[in-house]
């Protein structure tokens, strides 16, 4: 299976601009093929303007006939991933005071992600129509997996979010959860969320590019040679990287089992395994009944497996990185993706690459996806779209971003306020809500 990128040209709603695309490629491995992706390309320059939108492909850096990818993604030869969070560098206003949502400039531009091969895009509905009835045998669960009520629930220092790592002194057999870490234990991998396992006689010390790398499966533990991923509260991310990262794009993410069997920090100037993002972002469920939303485990497997679980009229805050202090793949900045799933499926129902209680409409094929992220002038981002063309699930419920941001954004009865999705901003210190409802 190869990997195309998806590039979409930009309708402004407010002001013409140019911006970086991040297109980052996503693909998830079996044990034997490793993880490695084909070819990643620079980030796209996108041109805000009025008017239609376009899309194009490229594989291996080279623009694909959209018919032949479109029978490609038919076939399964191919898939499309990615994540993309248009930036902005905004005019010197006067200095504005603390943003409402009624006195926020506008800042941001629409971002549209078209479907690649029709039929796909959704069917508007009235806008009269209630949403769909929740299936009925999915009434109020609870998310029942060990690890998901620590994820949606704020977090405290007793759960050793300000205790240092001891590097090299913990056997790669026990997961730390004793310094932050939370374990995601429906997973199969002994609370990790990930494991990338490096060829024999590979030094973390002296690695400039990782060429082969081996994916962990369920049942597997974290054991010598490999990068082991782990989940943090919500609200944080994980702080561990290696800065050899893979030969042909890949990433590479967590603490290291070294050949002694202990682990290690990869980013020893990163002594806690656990930080915050940027902040003023949370999802609130008015629904009656659980939603996951599981954020791309990335620098990693790449795998949506980090679950950000609402509850029943209950709020989550969702991590939001500082994209100047996050992870940076080939000298592009990176934001965060979270997968949102449909209503009633705990993580060990959606929080997975392949579902087994909703193959085609949760885990990588959940309906929607959510991306944040704040970029060099203290704006942040938000994305809600459809997760073209992965996904032909449709969401069974109304979702709007409210608060502080510029721009309206929503999917209300079947009907999203730009084309298959919309961007919109916040300044720093504001807040916003995803709201399911």
């Amino acid at each position: 299976m190869k990997n195309l990128v998806q590039l979409t040209v930009v309708a402004t709603l407010a002001i013409g601009v140019a911006a970086n695309s991040h297109q980052h490629l996503h693909r998830h491995v079996k044990k034997e093929s490793g993880s490695k992706v084909q070819k990643r390309v620079p980030d796209a320059v996108i041109e805000y303007v009025a008017g239609p939108t376009e899309t194009v492909y490229q594989l291996d850096g080279k623009v694909l006939d959209a018919q032949k990818a479109a029978a490609g993604l038919k076939q399964g030869e191919f898939v499309v991933v990615g994540e993309t969070t248009p930036t902005y560098t905004p005019p010197p206003p006067p200095p504005p005071p603390k943003p409402t949502s009624s006195s926020v400039q506008a800042l941001g531009a629409q971002f549209i992600e078209k479907p690649s091969s029709p039929p796909a895009p959704l069917a508007p509905k009235s806008t009269s129509q209630p949403p769909p009835p929740p299936p009925k045998s999915t009434q109020a669960p609870k998310a029942s997996a060990a690890g998901a009520s620590s994820l949606s629930s704020s977090s405290s220092g007793d759960s050793g979010l300000d205790r240092k790592f001891p590097s090299g002194e913990i056997k790669c057999s026990v997961f730390p959860s004793e310094y932050g870490a939370v374990a995601a234990s429906w997973l199969g991998l002994k609370g990790w969320v990930g494991k990338q396992g490096m060829k024999a006689g590979f030094s973390l010390k002296a690695a400039l590019s990782i060429d082969s790398i081996t994916t962990g499966i369920k049942g597997e533990d974290c054991d010598e040679n490999s990068m082991c991923s782990y989940a943090c509260p919500v609200g944080y991310q994980k702080t561990q990287w290696s800065q050899a990262q893979g030969a042909t794009g890949q990433s590479i993410g967590g603490l290291y089992c070294n050949n002694d069997g202990y682990l290690e920090l990869t980013r020893a100037s990163h002594p806690y395994l656990c930080e915050r993002g940027a902040g003023g972002v949370s999802i609130q469920n008015d629904l009656d009944v659980v939603v996951s939303a599981c954020r791309t485990d990335y620098p990693g497997t790449e795998a949506m497996v980090l679950p950000f679980i609402a509850q029943p009229g209950a709020s989550v805050e969702v991590t939001n990185p500082v994209q100047s202090k996050y992870y940076i793949w080939q000298n592009k900045k990176t934001t965060a993706q979270y997968y949102i799933n449909k209503r009633g499926y705990g993580p060990e129902d959606a929080c997975v690459w392949k579902s087994s209680k909703d193959e085609y409409g949760a885990g990588d094929k959940a309906p929607a996806i959510l991306g944040v992220g704040e970029d060099d002038n203290g704006i942040t981002y938000i994305s809600i779209f459809h997760n073209d063309p992965v996904s032909k699930a449709t969401l069974d419920f109304n979702m709007e971003i409210t608060g502080d941001v510029n721009l309206k954004c929503s999917y209300i009865n079947g009907v999203w306020s730009g084309n298959n999705g919309c961007t919109t901003a916040m300044r720093k210190g504001g807040k916003a809500v995803v709201r399911y409802f």
